[in-house]
């Protein structure tokens, strides 16, 4: 059924959206809302002229890869995304390989091309006394999935008829880390850290909190009185903000700190964030003794000690500012010790349950014998 209806945009501008023969047509335009309706009911018009053959239907003007990515990222990505900045970075790859190629002349095959052009590529900040490093799949992933995001774009704003890269399919991924540290391992890691980091690492591992939220805390967010830190919603990732709750830890670890700027945790020469932690990490790691951690697995580990501790899922997710309950899924990894903790606890309450009533022991033993034996 073909129907048209006029939304206004965030941005104060209307827009038609209609419905043709089961394909959807959109378009922003500058004028009143009464006008943009009558510009949807002329393209309407056109295309039912174009179905009875009365009309041909116009060819897109032909745009080349990396002007309509320009296009893209001015239009639609740094006005709606909070993540352009990702964006950015991976057209540093994208527009290379596909430069000087009209959008009309790239399709699957050529997608597919790229997927492997990338794959088979390492780092190129790969130390020289390192092993050089190839891309991963889930970087190709990311990848890919913004250069179909383009296409989408490039159909709803009318600059090719069709997607081809629908089809196209994403790498599967293999490449993915669980590390959980161990309270002893979380201890020395804290003991090895010098007395700028320590109180980051602190508040990392008793809150769940993310970096970027961390280092760009500010004095005013922090509540001693209610025990929380306001997570503003524009630096939180979802941008939902939330009020993630205090320990007594987090607490006296801020009350230590001086407050000589606005900012918690800052650059003494230019009073601005800190903006990476990096080598400071990896010096209290090598310090420590402990490999193959990385910054946000400290999230993972807070994310998994809540969970052993008996808070339920959902408080979990609150807690780190999860959209979905799903998300938070990923971030709770099982410890051997709890999935031991777990069977002995299957195994205890199907002992009471058959040992109820004055039994002795052969008959005990039989009505064991009716469950099915773990090799």
């Amino acid at each position: 059924m073909n129907s048209i209806r006029v939304v206004k945009r965030e941005d104060g501008r209307w827009q038609y959206d209609l419905w043709y023969r089961g394909k959807r047509y959109r378009k922003i335009t500058h004028l009143s809302k009464s006008d943009t309706y009558v510009a949807g009911l002329v393209k309407l018009k056109e295309l039912e002229k174009v179905g009875l053959g009365i009309l041909q239907e116009k060819a897109p003007k032909p745009v080349r890869f990396e002007e309509f990515a320009q296009d893209f990222m001015e239009k639609y990505s740094k006005p709606n995304k909070r993540s352009w900045r990702a964006d950015e970075n991976s057209l540093l790859n994208l527009k290379p390989f596909f430069r000087n190629r009209y959008l009309s002349s790239i399709g699957a095959e050529m997608a597919e091309g790229y997927k492997a052009h990338r794959l088979a590529m390492t780092k190129k900040n790969s130390a020289q006394s390192q092993p050089k490093r190839k891309i991963s799949p889930a970087t190709v992933n990311r990848e890919l999935a913004l250069l179909k995001t383009i296409f989408s774009k490039a159909v709803e704003w009318g600059r090719i008829p069709v997607n081809p890269l629908t089809k196209v399919k994403k790498f599967r991924e293999d490449n993915v880390k669980e590390r959980i540290l161990t309270p002893e391992e979380a201890g020395r890691l804290i003991e090895a850290a010098n007395t700028k980091l320590r109180p980051i690492l602190t508040i990392a591992l008793n809150t769940g909190m993310r970096r970027n939220e961390i280092l760009s805390l500010i004095w005013r967010d922090v509540n001693f009185a209610a025990s929380y830190i306001q997570i503003e919603p524009a630096k939180a990732k979802s941008g939902k903000g939330r009020k993630v709750p205090m320990n007594a830890l987090v607490v006296a670890t801020l009350r230590t700190l001086p407050k000589r700027c606005s900012l918690v945790f800052y650059n003494p020469e230019t009073r601005d964030c800190i903006k990476d932690i990096k080598t400071l990490f990896k010096t209290a790691c090598k310090k420590a003794g402990i490999k193959g951690l990385r910054l946000h697995d400290l999230r993972h580990t807070a994310a998994s000690r809540m969970i052993e501790a008996g808070v339920d899922i959902a408080t979990v997710s609150k807690i780190l500012g999860h959209a979905s309950i799903q998300m938070t899924m990923r971030y709770c990894h099982p410890t051997p010790e709890n999935m031991q903790r777990a069977v002995d606890k299957l195994g205890e309450s199907f002992k009471n349950a058959v040992g109820t009533g004055k039994n002795t022991d052969n008959e005990e033993e039989k009505r064991f014998s009716k469950f099915p034996q773990i090799v």
